[in-house]
């Protein structure tokens, strides 16, 4: 059973970045998660890593993800 854009997102993200958005409503993981794949989607400079290294295309969207949402 394939994981849910939440889950996928949190597996992604470090330890403490993980923990500080486990704690939020889950509209609000659902809000991030939905930012990381259109992040994902929109960004060619993203696709061109994602050839290279999947899970490393997945982490840096998290992260712009987070940063634009201030931490």
């Amino acid at each position: 059973m394939p994981m849910d854009s939440v889950a996928r997102f949190l597996a992604v993200l470090n330890p403490g970045d993980r923990r500080a958005v486990d704690v939020e409503p889950r509209d609000e993981q659902e809000r991030l998660a939905a930012a990381w794949e259109s992040e994902l989607e929109a960004d060619a400079e993203l696709d061109t890593l994602d050839e290279l290294s999947p899970s490393a295309a997945e982490a840096e969207a998290a992260r712009r993800v987070l940063d634009r949402r201030g931490g």
